[in-house]
């Protein structure tokens, strides 16, 4: 009967642990909601403008397009 009882100890302590570790992850997410909510109220960021890093092709004839890629391959290849 020992070993009975220290496996429902084992089982009791392992839920009070899982336990304390999930309100704390509980309690840990709605003080980073409040901190966020906190700064986004009282402190005001100015809007940049983001350059887009977009490429956009010279030009859209696919022969050129093609003829570029392909002179690209025979570049690599040969050094």
């Amino acid at each position: 009967m020992g070993e009975v009882n220290q496996l429902a100890e084992a089982v009791k302590f392992m839920f009070i642990g899982m336990g304390v570790v999930f309100l704390f992850l509980i309690v840990m997410i709605y003080a980073l909601k409040l901190q966020a909510f906190l700064i986004s109220k009282f402190i005001k960021e100015e809007e940049k403008k983001v350059p887009t890093n977009e490429w956009k092709p010279v030009t859209t004839d696919d022969k050129q397009i093609t003829a570029a890629i392909t002179a690209a391959i025979i570049h690599h290849n040969k050094g």
